[in-house]
């Protein structure tokens, strides 16, 4: 019982470690995970940069889960590496992942399986761009198949705690479950947590193929910091003809810059000029406010593949709802 005690507050150490970074991060990467989480002043690793199912030495239970997005153009080990995302679009409660090799007794397969049986929370870290992870806590491994050698990975909705909760708890099973959130039992619950899994993978993947495919930047002040990123959808989402999350119809904007765009302060015509609304022009405040009037009659810079390029077709019609509302 006291292994089970200190295994639960460790990994509430470790999800709350990870809940953390995500904060801070809109993505997690290698320097991110390598310095692991700290639990009774020893150093306790996150993953195995090697192995994609890992259990610290000093855990008795299964701690992380991992799925990489390979490289264009470079080996893929496991079919999880490509069907993940698409099980996660199209899924109805769970998704597959592969076991480790051709033995289901191996030890990182027994591990899948032993989480399995005792419904211990992990932390997914699902793969979102090479070298890239989105953290999504909790996981549970939901099925175990010998013979299809895969298990089942379900999601959990995870309840608002803090660990300071936790400190001094006993009967560490009822407190991690009341803390990191529970097993979803119901079809009902698995189905809910996959769409919310569905909704940050679809942004998480938009943002991250936006602000790669122009280096870094924003399209209108050239700023180099992705963490003052946003992807800046020219169509929304929500319309289902032209709002798909595709790259020509994303542009990466900072923060203030994309307040601006969604507010039609500013606006982009299908030449890529920039416009400001009479609103701001008409304003004196500053030197922020004199740098977006400065924008007018300039243009975005533009990704360097051509197929990257802004859609001109999306871009005249958000430009018609400037001129409205200009």
């Amino acid at each position: 019982m006291a292994d089970e005690d200190r295994d639960a507050r460790m990994r509430l150490a470790a999800f709350e470690h990870v809940r953390r970074l995500a904060e801070i991060h809109d993505h997690l990467a290698a320097r991110e995970l390598r310095p692991g989480f700290v639990f009774e002043g020893e150093r306790i690793p996150l993953v195995n940069p090697q192995r994609g199912i890992f259990k610290p030495r000093q855990m008795r239970f299964l701690l992380s889960i991992k799925t990489v997005f390979p490289k264009p153009g470079s080996k893929v080990w496991y079919d999880d590496q490509r069907e993940v995302h698409r099980q996660i679009y199209e899924g109805d409660e769970s998704v597959d992942y592969a076991f480790m090799g051709q033995d289901p007794n191996a030890a990182d397969n027994r591990w899948l399986r032993d989480a399995f049986e005792r419904q211990v929370p992990v932390v997914y870290f699902l793969g979102i761009a090479p070298g890239r992870y989105q953290a999504i806590l909790p996981a549970f491994i939901s099925g175990w198949d010998a013979k299809a050698l895969k298990a089942s990975v379900a999601f959990g909705a995870p309840m608002q705690g803090a660990l300071q909760q936790a400190q001094g708890l006993h009967g560490a099973e009822g407190s991690l479950q009341a803390i990191i959130g529970s097993y979803p039992d119901s079809p009902l619950e698995r189905r809910y947590a996959l769409q919310a899994v569905q909704r940050r993978l679809h942004q998480s993947s938009f943002r991250e193929a936006i602000i790669t495919a122009y280096g870094g930047r924003c399209a209108l002040s050239g700023i180099p910091e992705p963490l003052l990123l946003d992807a800046a959808h020219i169509i929304s989402d929500k319309d289902e003809q032209f709002g798909q999350p595709v790259i020509p119809n994303g542009i990466p904007l900072s923060k203030i810059h994309h307040a601006a765009f969604d507010a039609h302060l500013i606006g982009i015509d299908p030449d890529y000029r920039l416009h400001v609304s009479d609103r701001l022009l008409d304003r004196e405040d500053g030197p922020l406010l004199e740098g977006l009037k400065g924008l007018a009659g300039g243009t975005i810079h533009l990704p360097r593949r051509i197929q990257d390029q802004p859609d001109r077709g999306r871009l005249e019609i958000r430009f018609e709802r400037f001129k409205v509302a200009a």
